[in-house]
Formats: C-alpha cells, structure tokens, sequence
C-alpha cells in the first residue's frame, strides 16, 4: 500500500512553483513554501494570490475555498522549515548544478524517509539524484504550466529509484486529481521531447524566411486546431527556456539534430529577445510581461496576399489579381466536395469533371478561371493532368494543384503557363475547416498567388502562404512531430497511451499523436514523411520503420478498422 504524504514542501516560488503550490494546497494538503530570502518569498506569495484571486473571479474558485488554500500554506525563508516534510518538490530554474546543490542541501535538511523530487522538464533526475545520498528516494515530478490547470503528471523514475517511491508519488497524483504517467529516465521525458522538436523546426521554417510568422502560427491553430502557434509559444515559454531544453536535450538525446538549437534562437537569446518576459521575441509586446501584441517592422502591411482575416476586396486589388467567376475542379473525393460546395455558396458557377485517365473529356473547362485538380496522383499521373489542363484552358486560367507530397514546381514545368501554376491545399487534419495553404513556386507569378488567395478568402477561408517544399506549412510541421512520437513508441519508452495522454493533457493538444494518426490514415502520414525525408534527406526526418511495417500489413488507421488501435467498423 503506497504512503501518503500528509505534508509536502515545494522550494522554488516562481510561476511554476507557486502554481504546484497552489496544486497541493487545493486538494487539501497542507504545504510549506520556501524560498531563498524574504524578498523572493514575498514575491512568491504574490504570484500565489494573483492566481487564487484570478480563479475566483472567473468563478472557478469560491472566495471560501480560496481562504482555506491559503490557510494550508506556511510560507519560510530557508531549508530548515522542510525538516518534517514527507516530499518536497524542487521548482528552481533548469540549471543542472543548481538543482544538484539544492538537492545535496534537501538531503541535509529533510527527515531520512522524505521523498526528494525534481520538477525538471529536460534535465536528467539520475544526475541530480546523485548528488543525494538517498538516489533511491529521488523521483522527477514534472508538472506542466499553468499547473493548476494542466492535468497532467510526468512521473520520471531512475535506474535506482526505489519502486515505493514511484507508488507513494503516483498515489500523491491520483490524490491531486492528476494523471500521471511514469517513465523511464530520458531527456525531455515525453511532451518536452516531442514539443521542442516542432518548435525548433517552425524556427528553422521561419529562419529560412520558408513562411511569415503569422502564416506559421496560423497554419498550426487553423490547421491542426492547436492552442496556440508554435512561435507564440516560444514567446510565451521564453526563448531562453526553450534554449536551455533544446541544448539539454540535444547534448543528452544522442545529438538528434532536430533538437540541436536553430541558429536564430541562439542569436535572439543574446540579443535579450527572449519574448513575453523581455517585450519582444518573435512578436512584439505592448511591455515586458504583457500579452498584448504591437504592429512592428515584420506586421504585414494591409493587402498582402497571406494575411489572416484580410477581406477579400483587398487581396483582389492587390498583386494584379484578377475575379474568378468560373472554377473547375477536376477529381473526386472529399477536397473536390467540399471545394465545390464552398464556391457555389459564394456565387461562382462550378464545372466538375470526374477524372478517369488520360482520355478524360476537359473541354467544358474552357471557360474556367481558375482550375483546381483533386486527383491525389503519382507524379507522372499528376504532370499528365497538368499538361492536359494547360492545352483545354484558356491562356489567362490559373491552374491549381492540392498535392501536399509532389513538388508544385513539377507540375507546373508540364505546363506552357508555369506562371500561373500553384499550389491551393486545404490541410488535414482539418480539411473541412478554415484554412487553405497557397504554394507559390519559384516560377509562380504575384498576380496568380493574389487571385488564388482573393478566390479563397472569398470561401471563407483564412490563407496562408508558403513556398514550395513537401509538406507546405502544417504537413511539414505536424508530420515529423507524429513520426517522433511513433519512433519513441517503436523505442518503447511509453505506450501510445501515454503519449496520447502527455500532449493532450500536458499540452493542450486537441488529439493525441496516434489518435490523430488513425485518423488522418497511417500511408497519408508515411507518404508525407516520405516526401520531406526524400527532399531534405535529413536522418531525423526517416519514416519510423514502425510506421512504414504498419502501413505494409495494411493496419492504415480508423477507416479500415486497425492502426495504431483497433477502431471496430459499425
């Protein structure tokens, strides 16, 4: 039977501690708060009453319950107020000989049987615990932010770590109204491990000047219905934070480049832009601390093609866009539905053309503005389209591809008008939903990007626009995160279960990594990693050879009954 522990200490008041304070404390443990000189203490119980008070005036807390939180909370300047403790939480910034020396002193001040945990996201809980002579007493407890609200736990247990520990920590979480999940002792645990990776690689995509960092964002909340953009965050979590894990993690994650810090957050950290803390970061900010977003040097002027929320009127003046009154849209499938559903909502007359080969009757696309081809073929198949298209439609037609895996500019070299080609993709996994990607191709024109971009504004649609490489914007963001959490699924490090759960209730996820795979189909998700893997051939971009055997047994995801999990059919 686990042991409970009736007292608690947590060492470290900053936000994060103040936060796992005021987790305790809610569920009736009784917690002493500590922090090195009064000073920091005060400002540590200001960030607990901030909280408290902002929960009940958003009607979360009730002004009684607040009082006897804060009733349950003995503030202390100094270690020794942590003598009777049955566990304390260390919640000091991720500095690894910080942590040891902290841990070294807990080990001096606390009773023999207290349990000593870290609250660390990157860091190795092995070498901290070390540092005490109790390693096997030593166990990570890594809350996520803000704490108490983020339901879950990352338990992270060492080699020596005794498995009583473990049960009295897991018991603690059940207690707080937490899920826990208990791992293996490895850099950046779960939700660090697959976070960090996406946002170096939306860092990377803005570096490389691939998309504008509003189109970044708003690829990843439109398109996958994330919280917040990668960039955003990054301002949010600090880029000197994020720094420290991606360094953390790369030295000890065996040197996965996609952990290795791009050269910009580098450059930004010394220059002091380090985001919401700082003022400026990717964004600009209203003031240090603030929330509130300020136009500066890189805010897209008004009638620039991309821009989320522009009307419609604005982009068709802009860039020599010209109206489109007719659209073709050639293929079948869901896109081509909902394509023609959307154009004939905002008044456009449609010609569909259900596509059989090469024979395919295109003539009643002569009148067409714009074209749009759904096909989902092979490159060949595709070009053979695209050259058939060139010759059916009038000069002045713009021609659109949705392919997220062959190269637009493939496509467009088949046609006599490679200028007028692009690419008008509408992203899983929300393909139904708000957003469309418009790929322009090193050929492309400004005047076809500004009339792709006024037809689909006028759909209702938000647009974002990207070069052209595999994936466009969300597919080369999403896909690579996916194949990471398959690949440590493959490495058996956790259960889809468990990583399902760390970025749904860690990170705010709207789905799991392998529910949305079974959702999205397991060979959608290999031929897009395919895709980026074959252009960059970078190793850490290689399709998980899990995934690639899944999808050869023919285990394709929720529409065929079997992926990751079974999905019986009705």
């Amino acid at each position: 039977m686990a042991r409970e522990c009736n007292t608690v200490g947590v060492v470290g008041l900053g936000t994060m501690g103040a936060g796992i304070v005021e987790v305790f404390a809610r569920n009736g443990v009784p917690v002493v708060a500590v922090e090195i000189d009064q000073t920091a203490l005060d400002r540590g119980r200001a960030n607990l009453t901030a909280s408290t008070d902002r929960a009940v005036a958003r009607g979360k807390l009730d002004p009684a319950d607040r009082d006897a939180l804060h009733a349950r909370v003995t503030f202390a300047v100094g270690l020794a107020a942590l003598s009777e403790v049955d566990l304390v939480v260390e919640a000091v910034p991720e500095r690894l000989d910080l942590k040891q020396r902290l841990l070294a002193a807990l080990d001096q001040a606390c009773k023999p049987d207290a349990i000593l945990a870290t609250n660390t996201s990157s860091l190795s809980v092995t070498e901290i615990a070390v540092a005490t002579s109790r390693p096997e007493r030593v166990v990570g407890l890594h809350f996520f932010n803000p704490a108490p609200v983020m339901k879950l736990v990352e338990v992270v247990r060492t080699v020596v770590t005794d498995p009583a520990v473990v049960a009295d920590v897991e018991a603690l979480c059940r207690r707080l109204g937490k899920v826990g999940v208990t791992l293996g002792d490895r850099a950046g645990f779960i939700a660090n491990w697959l976070l960090f990776g996406y946002l170096n690689q939306a860092i990377g995509m803005y570096e490389s000047r691939y998309a504008s960092r509003e189109d970044i964002d708003t690829a990843m909340r439109l398109g996958c219905r994330l919280p917040m953009g990668p960039l955003a965050l990054l301002d949010l979590i600090g880029l000197d934070t994020a720094y420290e894990v991606l360094d953390t993690m790369y030295r000890r994650g065996g040197r996965d480049r996609r952990h290795a810090p791009a050269p910009l957050l580098r450059q930004m950290v010394t220059a002091g832009l380090l985001g919401r803390k700082s003022g400026r970061g990717f964004y600009t900010y209203e003031a240090p601390g603030s929330s509130r977003l300020v136009v500066d040097d890189r805010t897209p002027s008004a009638g620039q093609p991309g821009r989320a929320g522009q009307q419609p009127a604005a982009r068709e003046s802009a860039g020599g866009a010209v109206p489109v009154r007719t659209v073709g849209i050639v293929g079948g499938g869901p896109t081509a539905d909902h394509l023609a559903a959307a154009s004939v909502a905002a008044g456009h007359t449609v010609v569909a053309v259900a596509y059989d080969g090469p024979g395919t009757d295109l003539a009643g696309l002569a009148a067409a503005d714009l074209v749009v081809e759904t096909i989902a073929g092979d490159l060949a198949t595709t070009r053979a389209l695209l050259a058939a298209l060139d010759a059916a439609c009038q000069p002045a037609a713009v021609l659109a591809t949705t392919t997220s895996t062959l190269p637009v500019v493939d496509l467009a070299m088949a046609t006599g008008r490679s200028e007028q080609v692009l690419g008008l993709h509408l992203p899983a996994p929300a393909p139904q939903g708000d957003l469309v990607e418009v790929v322009r191709t090193v050929r492309t024109a400004p005047p076809a990007v500004a009339t792709v971009a006024g037809f689909c504004t006028g759909l209702g649609r938000t647009v974002v626009t990207c070069d052209d490489r595999a994936g466009q914007l969300v597919g080369a963001l999403l896909t690579p995160y996916l194949n990471d959490a398959v690949r440590m699924l493959e490495a058996g490090y956790a259960t889809a279960d468990d990583i399902d759960a760390a970025m749904t209730l860690g990170c705010g996820y709207p789905t799991g990594p392998f529910a949305l795979i079974d959702t999205l189909g397991l060979d959608t998700v290999l031929a897009v990693q395919e895709a980026l893997y074959d252009e960059t051939r970078e190793p850490g971009l290689a399709p998980a050879p899990l995934l690639r055997h899944l999808v050869t047994a023919g285990r394709l995801g929720r529409h065929v009954g079997h992926g990751f999990r079974p999905h019986p059919q009705s």
